[in-house]
């Protein structure tokens, strides 16, 4: 990643409050206040209650113009306001909107904290994060999960296991994989990896064809036309040895994110395909440990100084 030789500009969706979001955030802030130059954007009525049950002293400095930098002050928490609304879930989807939409004219870095899926998925049809900015801009995005030791992206994400299968298509694999090393030459990321692997979508890679052919159709087109990525390989073994700098390619969401977060401590959601860089911690919401002063800000550190 890109080293931070400057301060750099970034942007962050306050998330789901009934989280360790802001916690996170509050804690973090005396060291980043002089490396990071940020701004939240949520309703100032609300995060406020939420720092008063976190007994955080820390005083709030109202933003006005989302576009200027110069009125940050380094001891405040600053905010962008979004006016509040009766339904959470149009809160949330206004305040992403309202980010996306000032990263693309500014092209300065979104960081978003976790949100609840649930709560979207009881009034819209939503896989997750990667997936509503695809549909905000109209791009096919990807899913990368960045790592210290190792990193993989997972051409599907979160869908029913049952549907895997259909969206596994050499085509729709080519089509991906052209995105993501688009995106990885893009100077702004600047991602280096030394090793490209593939995992099996079947167990022991279809074990010569007899559980299907969709791994002999995969290792075709890597044959044909991406000759630098090995593999497939089974993913029962494929995480024995691993070198630094290996970008594993999954064909679904566990199969690569189970060996990623167990390895990976200081883990980073980061979306390809968009015209800025969207990075996010990679944890949940973690409702049972709110407010009690236990979240580790590892992951959301990586993000804010990378």
């Amino acid at each position: 990643m890109r080293p931070l030789k400057k301060k750099i500009n970034k942007i962050i969706f306050a998330g789901d409050t009934d989280s360790i979001n802001l916690e996170i955030i509050c804690n973090s802030h005396k060291f980043l206040k002089n490396k990071v130059n940020y701004y939240l954007v949520g309703n100032i009525e609300e995060i406020s209650a939420h720092l008063e049950k976190l007994k955080k002293q820390i005083k709030i400095n109202e933003i006005i113009d989302p576009f200027d930098f110069n009125n940050l002050k380094n001891d405040y928490l600053n905010i962008y306001n979004l006016k509040k609304s009766n339904s959470k879930i149009d809160n949330l989807v206004a305040q992403i909107n309202f980010c996306n939409s000032i990263c693309n004219k500014t092209k300065f870095d979104l960081v978003t904290m976790p949100i609840d899926k649930s709560v979207f998925k009881k009034k819209m049809k939503f896989n997750g994060m990667t997936e509503l900015l695809a549909e905000f801009n109209n791009k096919y995005t990807v899913m990368l999960m960045y790592g210290e030791v190792f990193s993989v992206i997972p051409l599907t994400t979160h869908i029913n296991p049952k549907n895997i299968f259909k969206d596994i298509s050499p085509t729709k694999i080519e089509k991906l994989l052209k995105i993501i090393f688009k995106s990885i030459k893009n100077k702004n990321y600047d991602l280096k990896f030394k090793d490209f692997k593939f995992l099996c979508y079947n167990p022991h890679c279809g074990e010569k064809s007899t559980l299907g052919l969709e791994d002999n159709k995969i290792e075709n087109l890597l044959k044909k036309k991406f000759k630098f990525i090995s593999g497939p390989y089974p993913g029962d073994s494929a995480f024995k040895k691993i070198k630094k700098d290996t970008l594993f390619f999954s064909t679904y969401h566990d199969q690569a994110l189970i060996p990623f977060k167990i390895f990976n401590k200081k883990g980073v959601n980061i979306t390809l395909g968009l015209d800025y860089r969207r990075l996010s911690p990679a944890h949940g919401t973690a409702k049972d440990i709110k407010f009690k002063n236990l979240s580790d800000p590892t992951s959301y550190l990586r993000c804010m100084l990378i």
